[in-house]
């Protein structure tokens, strides 16, 4: 998460958002593969226009999940309202 810390010191505030670039490089994955699942409803985001964003706290708590259970957490889980 060495990532999220950079982005804190330059703005110097937590951030509440995340653009779907900066959330890809998180997961050392594609835009591409992260706007498909987003598209495909297994992944959480927020659509204003034509633009997305990851909220924060679906990073956070994806990480949370997956470290508490020490198992895989499927972030599609968390598109449906409630984690499982």
């Amino acid at each position: 998460m060495r990532l999220l810390q950079a982005l804190a010191a330059q703005t110097g505030t937590p951030r509440t958002y995340y653009s779907v670039a900066e959330t890809a490089a998180m997961f050392g994955m594609s835009d591409m593969t992260l706007y498909r699942a987003i598209n495909d409803g297994q992944f959480p985001a927020v659509r204003v226009r034509n633009r997305l964003f990851v909220p924060a706290k679906v990073v956070d708590a994806l990480a949370e999940a997956a470290l508490n259970s020490g198992a895989l957490v499927d972030a599609a889980d968390w598109t449906a309202g409630e984690p499982t």
